[in-house]
């Protein structure tokens, strides 16, 4: 991994593997509110997962990647770790997001030496125009710029990485900062959600939890497979939330 090409391509095997198989990628933790004035409170427990392919970006030149991905997540109760479809009266909604597709090309991915092991960092600030203005989303929106921080983590050992093999396993690490939830009805309230989580790079999708799959399938069952083309833009939770509820002018 002396050049950003060599650095991209260990990346790449780690987040997906190099000859366009899907890959799937699952993770469980919690998610905290935060306030001012007020205790930090584990509202929700969460799982999640993406599959993934990875695929030549064409017509961009060599070590020009496209992942194509969807992603779907669940809010749980934090005690029985079942999915909710409620919470404090209000729909739950989950995380929906098809496409959440990315395109990659070389850059000096920070790295982190851990002996046996590498970490590649990304540390993701957000900051644009919120889907959901506050003129028409009083009671879902926080504001009328997005702001979130996304922090990944992904760790492979370096003997997998010395070989030549398209793709290698992987644990995961992942937090994030961001406003309330549409959902959650809170309007301009100060204070937001940390979530913290981890999981795995998994042989293969059948290797999700039965719960998870059966849930999947039973509503939108093209999530158990990553997309075969590019599309945009991608959907996010607040693009989701505003197909659900369009602005009344």
């Amino acid at each position: 991994m002396t050049t950003p090409a060599e650095l991209l391509r260990s990346f790449a095997r780690t987040r997906a593997s190099l000859d366009g198989a899907e890959v799937t990628y699952w993770w469980s933790g919690d998610v905290y509110s935060w306030a001012p004035d007020e205790p930090y409170r584990r509202l929700f427990g969460f799982e999640g997962l993406n599959v993934a392919r990875l695929v030549e970006d064409p017509g961009s030149g060599p070590d020009a990647y496209q992942l194509l991905t969807r992603e779907a997540a669940f809010y749980l109760d934090p005690a029985t770790r079942e999915i909710l479809e409620t919470w404090q009266d209000l729909p739950v909604v989950h995380i929906w997001n098809d496409p959440a597709n990315q395109k990659w090309r070389p850059f000096p991915i920070p790295t982190t030496d851990l002996g046996d092991q590498v970490c590649f960092s990304l540390e993701i600030p957000l900051a644009h125009p919120s889907p959901l203005p506050v003129a028409d989303y009083p009671h879902a929106s926080a504001g009328d710029t997005y702001k979130a921080l996304e922090l990944f983590q992904f760790f492979a050992d370096r003997a997998d990485l010395a070989g030549d093999a398209p793709g290698v396993p992987a644990t995961m690490s992942w937090s994030r900062m961001s406003p309330w939830l549409p959902w959650m009805g809170r309007g301009q309230r100060p204070g937001g959600l940390t979530y913290h989580c981890r999981g795995r790079k998994l042989g293969s999708y059948a290797e999700v939890p039965e719960r998870t799959r059966a849930y999947i399938a039973d509503r939108h069952p093209e999530f158990a497979h990553a997309p075969e083309r590019w599309s945009e833009p991608n959907e996010t939770s607040w693009t989701y939330w505003r197909k659900l509820h369009p602005a009344r002018r």
